[in-house]
């Protein structure tokens, strides 16, 4: 059928790309962008670092300019919440009852933290839009101690802005380190040895038991004891919000909890795709569904799935990338190491600078960098050619990468 009216709802990054998608692909039908949060799509990767320690202000975050969304032709419709919806129908039907044809629907409704069920205080944070990192920002005061539970990415970033700006911190972790489920025990103690020297106090293989708050402050319970902090800042995940999508026939990955969709970023119904952190999807390099919560693959599965809206019928097959950075080091991994056969060191772990190669027979599947941003450049184009490499000239630093990718090149 023709379309003419692509509906977004959702008012992050994969909706910022879907809309510029469609506009710079020559779509000249309607387009609309129903978000619950009252200012345009921003970028949210700064809301642990810089604009926590003030280097980067709100202004600065927005993906477009006020005035793009009037010079595309795009209808921005903030504060406004999607209720339900109704495919037979092909309507979004926003909270006060209204209802919003479409002919092509694309789901960006993210995800929301995951949340200490019974506690409700304004000392207990979490973080994940700029409410609530202006919220924490005004937090971040020298003599009024920080405890963060979760040594994930958001914990870590955040524990390292703080420390920046002299405040105490305190990071709990169960894991026997940081970021141990991405990186491994390894790489994880390297990042844990990181802040510790920067005077965080990292408590690890540590259990909370109860949080109970007072207009003082924040008593944090845990298996090996207790601690007082001004500020509790929760970081153990995010649920992804498909609350929109029930009753409607729309399948959830039984997995990630994600809502399923195809390589083409189509959900289980005809006409309505879903992209961002909330969607599942069938990865054609991978074989089987993925949901990743990263900046830079909501932008691009964003734009992926608007081109498919439109007919493109590509697969979305992006290799997932993500950065972060913590004080003076930039961590980076490209790729997907679940199921490598192997892993290879380039570099030294002692001196702080390496990287880490994950391969499955002979075939880097990923790599993680910790301040060599060359090495994830060249593998990346190792991971794309599916150059068979050795150990020894993965380990060997005078092999160029970006060199070995290319067939007939030894990479010297």
């Amino acid at each position: 059928m023709p379309v003419s009216r692509c509906v977004i709802v959702g008012g992050g990054a994969a909706a910022s790309a879907a809309a510029a998608s469609l506009r710079g692909g020559g779509f000249d039908g309607s387009v609309v962008i129903i978000s619950a949060e009252d200012v345009a799509p921003y970028a949210r990767p700064p809301l642990s670092k810089d604009f926590l320690t003030g280097e980067q202000v709100a202004t600065e975050l927005p993906l477009h300019p006020d005035e793009w969304y009037a010079a595309n032709d795009v209808e921005l419709r903030l504060s406004t919440r999607a209720d339900s919806i109704d495919p037979d129908g092909h309507t979004v039907v926003l909270r006060g009852g209204e209802r919003v044809g479409y002919d092509r629907l694309l789901l960006a409704t993210g995800g929301a933290p995951r949340r200490l069920a019974g506690v409700v205080s304004d000392r207990v944070l979490y973080l994940r839009d700029l409410a609530d990192a202006e919220v924490l920002a005004k937090r971040m005061v020298p003599g009024e101690p920080l405890v963060v539970l979760g040594g994930g990415f958001i914990g870590c970033e955040v524990a390292a802005s703080a420390r920046k700006l002299g405040v105490e911190v305190t990071v709990l972790e169960m894991a026997d380190v940081p970021l141990q489920r991405v990186l491994g025990a390894e790489v994880g103690a390297v990042v844990g040895d990181i802040h510790r020297d920067q005077g965080v106090t990292l408590r690890t293989g540590e259990m909370v038991e109860s949080v109970q708050t007072s207009g003082d402050g924040v008593l944090v319970s845990t298996d090996h004891g207790t601690l007082e902090c001004a500020t509790l800042l929760v970081a153990v995940g995010l649920t992804p919000s498909t609350a929109l999508v029930a009753g409607t026939g729309i399948s959830i990955d039984g997995n990630s909890g994600g809502i399923a969709v195809d390589q083409y970023c189509q959900t289980s119904i005809p006409d309505i795709y879903a992209a961002g952190d909330v969607a599942a999807h069938d990865h054609p390099g991978y074989g089987r569904r993925i949901r990743v919560e990263h900046h830079d693959n909501a932008l691009k599965q964003g734009a992926a799935a608007a081109r498919n809206m439109l007919g493109a019928q590509e697969p979305y097959a992006d290799l997932h990338w993500f950065w972060s950075d913590q004080y003076h080091h930039n961590l980076q991994l490209v790729g997907r190491t679940e199921g490598c056969d192997q892993t290879v060191l380039r570099g030294s772990l002692a001196e702080r600078s390496f990287s880490v190669f994950s391969l499955v027979e002979g075939r880097i599947r990923a790599v993680f960098a910790f301040d060599r941003g060359m090495d994830i450049i060249g593998g990346r184009r190792l991971i794309r050619a599916e150059t068979p490499v050795t150990a020894e000239q993965l380990r060997d630093e005078s092999v160029n990468l970006k060199r070995l990718a290319t067939p007939g090149r030894s990479g010297t």
